[in-house]
């Protein structure tokens, strides 16, 4: 599986560029469970979480959540911010092979984080520890880059930039203009963090392999995993957005339910 270890591992630099209000994707996300499941949502695992944004959010609301992520950095870091709240905890594991004390309603992968996992086993095995993880009728909901706007042959450059407390922080994505293998999608993404604060500017490269997926593969790999299949394509975290490529359709959004055993 593969990782920014450098860049993930600064996780105050990482939360002030990617810092932001997730209200409405949990609004989405209990409307989506109530629509799918039938039934209000209760529970839920942020996996891949970073600073746990979206399972911070759900436990404010009373939801009992676990923020996942493999870098330990990120979860002292999101522990750090969450307070005193008795339906928040947190996990430091790998995505493909976890086991949470209790199943949840909802599991959520947010910000392309899927990418992570560059070969046909290491999804198999991510959505099969998922569907472990679920209650019955259980959700995941995947959000990735629309295909239009980043694909095997034209990866483009993403710039996100931040500032708190005298610090500023920008994160380049796809500096080395990468190309994607034709067979398996992957390819080598170079990541650049610069940071000023003090006076100092401090610059972090890394590279990492990332695999893009289209809909069908996702579509294939959970069938595979005889554990989850998909029930919906969007094109941004909106019950009423189909996956097109109209301006409307922003990102790919895959929802999956557990199979009924």
């Amino acid at each position: 599986m593969a990782e920014h270890k450098h860049i993930y591992e600064r996780a105050v630099y990482y939360d002030i560029v990617f810092n932001r209000d997730v209200s409405r994707d949990v609004a989405f996300m209990k409307a989506a469970f109530l629509k799918y499941a039938n039934r209000d949502l209760q529970s839920v695992i942020d996996i891949a979480c970073g600073p746990g944004y979206h399972a911070r959010a759900f436990a404010t609301q009373g939801a009992r959540a676990v923020g996942l992520d493999l870098r330990p950095e990120m979860v002292a870091y999101g522990q750090s911010l969450v307070g005193d709240n008795p339906n928040m905890s947190w996990l430091s594991a790998d995505m493909r092979n976890f086991k949470l004390d209790a199943p949840v309603d909802l599991a959520l992968c947010m910000y392309d984080s899927i990418d992570a996992l560059v070969t046909n086993a290491d999804m198999i095995a991510h959505f099969q520890a998922v569907a472990n993880n679920l209650t019955p009728k259980g959700l995941y909901i995947i959000e990735c880059i629309h295909p239009r706007d980043c694909s095997p042959y034209h990866y483009g450059i993403h710039k996100y930039r931040g500032r708190r407390n005298g610090v500023s922080v920008e994160v380049h994505l796809g500096v080395n203009r990468p190309i994607f293998h034709p067979v398996t999608c992957v390819g080598e993404v170079e990541f650049e963090m610069r940071v000023r604060e003090n006076g100092q500017v401090q610059t972090i490269r890394e590279r990492s392999q990332e695999r893009l997926y289209n809909a069908r593969e996702i579509e294939l790999l959970a069938g595979n995993s005889g554990a989850l299949e998909v029930v919906d394509w969007l094109g941004d975290l909106d019950l009423n957005q189909p996956l097109d490529n109209s301006a409307q359709s922003v990102s790919m959004v895959a929802v999956l339910q557990k199979k009924a055993v």
